[in-house]
């Protein structure tokens, strides 16, 4: 069992950072062809560095009754068409630097169709359903410590960057920059957390803050009542360690700083480190692939859980194989806090979302749309679900039918 008094750290990266730009570019690029064809397969990563921007995977798309070749042009048009949505992309995160500009950064772009080996191991067939995109364990995680049922920790780190990008697109404070890091240490007594120990917010910055020169301190003052406001009454005290720009100076920063990949903050789109995590990313993928669907249908399941009463927290573990439809395997873990047997939810977890196939996963969360772009920053879960089906893995539908079970 947790220990019941100890600290604990989780981080976040802003919009702006260079691995979140790239997510960015690879979850539009799936976006534009889940909405030109729901069935779409995409397996996109995205390099970002010095005005410099380069997508390479593989990608397929139909239209209805057309034959192979008509199919396989259609694909190339929208591998064409990519480059605008591309840019408009980085526009909207902020990016109009020397190194690094929306409009001037070099494009190239390497997709090409998809592996016909992996394609008939995926598809379904008149004598097989579909199977999952690859094989990999996938976890999903909830806990009872914030309103939105995620670790505290991570929420405050991302809320507190969604709190200073929202300052920089209104002009509120127009000094800061788009790349931006976050860490926020809680200590926990009994297993609540009491007091903000250490917070570290590193934000790039231009080289003044109206006249003057943008210092460490001038910036920490500037931004610390947007940062109060993140957290509840108490939990920031005296006694907190502020490091705001410890390095002294960021004005350099995004791609032009260090460059950027697809899928490299796996954990800060998750749970911070307070759960395991299987290993794969999210962005850039459709949703046939198991590293994305299934982890937010195993969300989704945890979440219920806790949400229900049936647990303070829940960890739950699925796994697949390529091109095979049924889980290999489905474990719950509610951690000795439980009030129903982890075996019964074992049984009955699956079948709310029918069998858990990845067929399934997708009807039942309705993954087939363009809802992924506004997915790769501030984390893929914790978030309000949307009218348009966006964050479908963060509703809570599921609570009756699981308070029946305790």
């Amino acid at each position: 069992m947790t220990r019941p008094s100890y600290i604990f750290t989780s981080e976040s990266v802003s919009e702006g950072h260079p691995d979140k730009v790239a997510d960015r570019i690879s979850d539009t690029v799936v976006d534009a062809f889940i909405a030109a064809d729901p069935e779409a397969r995409v397996a996109c990563e995205t390099l970002v560095t010095t005005n410099r921007i380069i997508l390479a995977g593989e990608v397929r798309a139909s239209r209805p009754g057309a034959g192979k070749a008509e199919n396989k042009a259609f694909t190339r048009e929208l591998i064409s068409s990519l480059e605008p949505r591309v840019r408009a992309a980085v526009k909207d995160i902020g990016y109009e630097q020397k190194g690094f500009h929306w409009d001037k950064a070099k494009y190239a772009c390497h997709l090409h169709g998809q592996s016909a080996d992996i394609a008939q191991g995926v598809d379904a067939t008149n004598s097989k359903d579909e199977g999952a995109g690859d094989q990999g364990i996938m976890f999903g995680y909830a806990c009872d410590e914030t309103p939105e049922l995620m670790p505290a920790t991570l929420q405050y780190s991302h809320e507190v960057l969604r709190r200073l990008a929202a300052a920089r697109h209104s002009g509120e404070m127009p000094f800061l920059e788009p790349d931006a890091k976050s860490q926020v240490t809680l200590a926990y007594e009994n297993g609540r957390p009491v007091a903000v120990t250490q917070l570290v917010i590193s934000t790039q910055h231009a080289k003044r803050i109206g006249l003057r020169l943008a210092t460490p301190a001038r910036v920490k003052d500037a931004i610390r009542p947007l940062v109060e406001s993140v957290f509840p009454d108490g939990l920031l005290t005296r006694k907190t360690v502020w490091h705001v720009n410890p390095t002294g100076r960021f004005v350099q920063g995004g791609p032009d700083g260090d460059a950027g990949l697809t899928g490299r903050k796996i954990i800060v789109d998750t749970y911070g480190g307070a759960a395991p995590h299987g290993g794969g990313a999210f962005s850039g993928k459709d949703p046939t692939k198991v590293d994305r669907s299934a982890a937010y249908a195993c969300r989704y399941l945890a979440k219920n859980v806790v949400a229900a009463g049936l647990s303070r927290r829940c960890t739950i573990q699925i796994s697949y194989a390529i091109g095979v439809s049924t889980p290999l395997s489905f474990y719950v873990d509610l951690h000795g806090e439980g009030q129903v047997d982890p075996a019964k939810l074992e049984k009955a977890l699956p079948d709310l979302i029918g069998g858990a196939t990845p067929a399934a996963i997708r009807r039942h969360l309705g993954l087939n749309r363009p809802i992924y772009a506004r997915t790769a920053a501030y984390g893929h879960f914790g978030r309000e679900p949307d009218s348009d089906g966006g964050f479908s893995w963060e509703r809570t539908d599921l609570v009756d039918a699981l308070k029946g079970l305790a």
